[in-house]
């Protein structure tokens, strides 16, 4: 009966359809609806914190922060993996920048070529920045805001990726590993999806989301969001297979990992900062 277990669960990425809903040639993947989780989940715990808590938000200013937000991580994921993962390549394909569209061999679209959640994460906080500007609001209202509420729904976005078998992780012969269709070696590797999708969405869900009445500065959620992904991530990355156009650098570290200490290192002096002007005021 183990044994029996073990198979069906190391096989089980290529027995999941990718495809949520066929009919013909038109196809919704399951990838795109988690998105949607994404974008929902987000925006209905925002509203549940401005109807049980004392913000002093207006949903308008909610509404337009989420939009611009979402547009800023669509545009600043794909620029991102355009400047951090690939730059070499698309230099001389510029007009992919801007259509990274795939498409099947029957014509039928698959997916996006390339993003980047660093990316994403500094065209959110831009978005969020001006937001903030135009509304006359103190600093890091919303970022905050969005810091406790976000993980959850990116738990859904890494359940996206294992579904769509990709970004999986490094060889493993731990009988968790799992069979990637789309690993053209065919061997056993981590299901580094879901170990993101638990870590970096549920277990950092629970830690912001308990703390969301606690804010002893402005800055507090939002310098422990980027710290906490940065670490945790960080760590990930060790079974996470690295992008094969860069490869290991040092020896040792990913590109993933690189942009995390980026992200440790300024989520650590945020904190700092803010905590310092906390104490002045």
């Amino acid at each position: 009966m183990w044994e029996s277990f073990v198979q069906v669960w190391q096989h089980l990425p290529g027995n999941i359809d990718p495809a949520m809903i066929e009919i013909g040639s038109f196809k919704i993947r399951w990838y795109g609806f988690m998105y949607l989780v994404v974008l929902g989940l987000t925006y209905f715990l925002i509203r549940y914190r401005l109807r049980t808590e004392r913000l002093g938000l207006s949903l308008e200013t909610l509404e337009r922060a989420f939009f611009w937000g979402m547009a800023g991580v669509i545009i600043g994921a794909r620029l991102g993996y355009v400047i951090f993962y690939n730059f070499s390549y698309y230099i001389h394909h510029p007009l992919e920048v801007v259509l990274p569209f795939q498409f099947s061999p029957h014509f039928q679209f698959v997916g996006f070529a390339g993003m980047s959640y660093h990316g994403g994460l500094i065209c959110l906080a831009l978005a969020i920045f001006l937001v903030e500007r135009r509304d006359h609001l103190p600093a890091f209202t919303l970022a905050d805001l969005f810091a406790t509420a976000f993980p959850l729904g990116y738990t859904f976005g890494r359940l996206g990726n294992f579904i769509n078998s990709e970004l999986y992780g490094r060889i493993t012969k731990h009988w968790w590993g799992m069979y990637f269709p789309g690993d053209a070696s065919g061997q056993l590797r981590h299901p580094s999806q879901l170990y993101e999708a638990f870590f970096e969405g549920i277990v950092l869900f629970i830690i912001m989301w308990s703390l969301r009445k606690h804010r002893p500065f402005p800055g507090f959620h939002t310098a422990l969001y980027i710290m906490g992904y940065g670490i945790i991530r960080f760590f990930i990355e060790f079974v996470r297979e690295p992008d094969t156009q860069l490869g290991i650098f040092w020896g040792i570290l990913s590109m993933g990992q690189v942009l995390c200490m980026a992200m440790i290192l300024s989520g650590g002096l945020l904190m700092m900062v803010q905590a310092r002007k906390g104490l002045e005021l």
